[in-house]
């Protein structure tokens, strides 16, 4: 079945329409232009089989001459042979006359007198009036282009705002989860949109502005618009980077025109994702005073809380980097309500998941609490992708229903990456079974860390195997001894390889490199060390280039930064050796678990501890 055509489409053939229109109106115009120019040179080549008068009269005489055609001054003989010749006469005598004085009878030739003198007159004008019009025409067309081109260098100034009319955004908060702190501010954003009046009674002042803070992925735009749904007004939605063009003060015209079409329309909302992108702390960059960011960035101050008011008018901006904005946009009056939004926990990935379960089949035995445990530290949009792909996974393979394999598999593959399947011998997938089995074990029998949800020496990303360790229960603090605990399970592979094998390999340097990182963060910034709680880091610097931490002067002397080297490497000591008995423990436990690993490459929690044993609660 065909589809209808949208609108763009019909843009679109109507623009094509209207070149193909003006590429014939032009190519029409040439040719009526060089049309005189070609008919001369054809009339002139013509002309160049010219012959004398007295040779036409000769021949008329010998009788070589068919007819005579006369043109005013001009002959043109038809020979019986077939050939055409031309010849001139005086203006003022007549065919018959020049028959006479050549004593020729006027019966012995066929002649025709053809009077072209309208036909010539008109001929003469158009000469001469024709080019005129082709020269006001092609004046006339250069015109119409310069103007439309002064007009687009004009329409830089304005905004390229998408705006969703009054009740056309269909978002609400029913589609939004995971974010309830979040959702409640943004109700009473909506309730002051809504009934204004019953807060001016009062004497309340409505906010300016909210300011969405929060990672990617986790639902700033789309809490911004469900509350243009909710609040059923005009939405005006722009990227920061929109603002920005080449010609200078083209992000201020923008901002002007972006806030006055919302005042028209007020009540309004306007939504500007990714704020950081103009909005950065001004003066930090290398650009001066003057940089087109900073004026556009002044300019939105100005329109949010300056001398005229716009009290009806609400604006949302999103960013993942607030460290970085300007105190000034921060300030009450302007951005009245920070929102900080996180990742998800365990009950708003269940809600997340049901929502975007929606539209999608599958088995009636799926347990979205153990996929909600299965997915900490995703996002929503992380749970979007990973039905998504699961939904891809089992259609590739011909089934009607999304089971619970897929689910695991496409969280595996948002997580890690697709799996690869890299031809490796048996000694190198026996070093990567006693090594992700030496990480599953370690971590299984510490006290303090969480349980293991699933062990695959699957290739997947950079990595040629993987055990993940996903938290059962909220937590919002991180102690020493888990953070000791978690380092102890890094090295748990490098225990286990030189162990079993009596060699190290390079496939621990991504644990290595976590392990110390860990450890370097409790000496140097949680002060969990012997040194006592002193935090050792500098004060990082942002500017237009990043980090500028490399141009500041290290204020940790070299005795210190000695005791803090000293302190690292104790708790990785310390870590190795508590790993070491873990393994050296538990070794035939760990053998069964390679083996399996070696025959499966993928054990589930409940396949791990069928093996190992369950864990004990902490």
């Amino acid at each position: 079945m065909a589809s209808k055509p949208t609108k763009a489409s019909k843009k679109r053939v109507e623009v094509k329409v209207k070149i193909n229109l003006w590429k014939i109106i032009i190519f029409s115009l040439l040719i009526l232009f060089f049309a005189p120019f070609v008919l001369a040179i054809l009339q002139g080549q013509i002309e160049d089989g010219q012959i004398p008068l007295s040779d036409a009269i000769a021949d008329i005489k010998d009788e070589k001459v068919q007819s005579v055609e006369v043109e005013e001054e001009r002959l043109t003989f038809t020979y019986k042979d077939g050939n055409t010749k031309i010849s001139t006469k005086e203006a003022t005598i007549s065919f018959p006359e020049l028959l006479d004085r050549a004593k020729i009878n006027p019966d012995a030739v066929e002649y025709q007198v053809t009077d072209q003198t309208l036909t010539r007159a008109i001929t003469e004008i158009a000469s001469i009036v024709l080019p005129l019009i082709l020269m006001a025409a092609f004046f006339f067309f250069i015109l119409k282009m310069q103007t439309r081109g002064a007009q687009d260098i004009f329409s830089f100034g304005r905004s390229k705002a998408k705006i969703f009319a009054k009740g056309k955004q269909s978002v609400t908060f029913k589609d939004v989860a995971g974010v309830d702190e979040a959702k409640t501010e943004l109700e009473e954003v909506v309730d002051f949109l809504k009934n204004p009046a019953k807060y001016r009674a009062i004497g309340a002042r409505t906010p300016k502005g909210v300011l969405l803070v929060g990672p990617s992925g986790v639902g700033k735009t789309l809490l911004a618009k469900a509350v243009a749904g909710e609040a059923g007004v005009p939405f005006f939605s722009m990227a920061g980077s929109e603002f920005m063009e080449m010609l200078v003060g083209v992000g201020a015209s923008r901002v002007r025109d972006l806030f006055g079409n919302a005042k028209v329309a007020a009540p309004a909302i306007i939504f500007i994702d990714e704020i950081d992108a103009i909005g950065r702390q001004r003066g930090r960059g290398v650009m001066g005073g003057h940089d087109e960011r900073e004026q556009t960035l002044n300019q939105i101050l100005v329109e949010m809380d300056g001398f005229t008011p716009n009290d009806n008018v609400m604006v949302i901006a999103a960013t993942n980097r607030g460290d970085l904005l300007d105190p000034a946009l921060l300030r009450p009056g302007r951005f009245d309500r920070r929102v900080t939004l996180d990742m998800p926990d365990k009950e708003g990935r269940e809600a997340i998941l049901k929502i975007h379960a929606q539209g999608k089949k599958f088995l009636h035995k799926i347990d979205w609490n153990r996929v909600a445990d299965r997915t900490v530290g995703f996002s929503g949009a992380d749970l979007e992708n990973m039905l998504n792909e699961a939904a891809i996974l089992a259609a590739r393979e011909g089934k009607k229903e999304i089971e619970m394999i897929d689910i695991e598999e496409a969280a595996t593959k948002v997580k890690l990456g697709p799996a690869k399947k890299r031809l490796q011998s048996d000694e190198d997938r026996e070093i990567t079974a006693y090594h992700e089995g030496g990480h599953a074990l370690v971590a299984h029998f510490l006290p303090k860390t969480d349980p293991v949800q699933r062990v695959s020496i699957v290739a997947r990303g950079m990595s040629l195997g993987h055990t993940e360790i996903a938290p059962t229960s909220n937590r919002s603090h991180e102690t020493k001894s888990r953070l000791e605990q978690q380092i102890v399970a890094l090295l748990g592979g490098r225990v286990a390889e030189e162990m079993i094998f009596n060699e190290m390999t390079a496939g621990a340097a991504s644990d290595i490199k976590m392990a110390t990182r860990y450890a370097r963060a409790m000496v140097v910034e949680l002060g969990m060390s012997s040194l006592g709680p002193i935090n050792f880091s500098s004060d990082s610097e942002y500017g237009d280039f990043g980090n500028l931490t490399g141009f500041e002067e290290s204020h940790i002397s070299p005795h210190t930064q000695e005791k803090i080297d000293s302190e690292v490497s104790k708790i990785i000591d310390i870590a190795y050796k508590e790993a070491a008995a873990i393994v050296k423990k538990n070794r035939t436990t760990l053998d069964k678990l390679a083996k399996e690993l070696l025959d499966k490459e993928t054990l589930s929690r409940d396949e791990f501890e069928s093996i190992v044993g369950k864990k004990s609660s902490n």
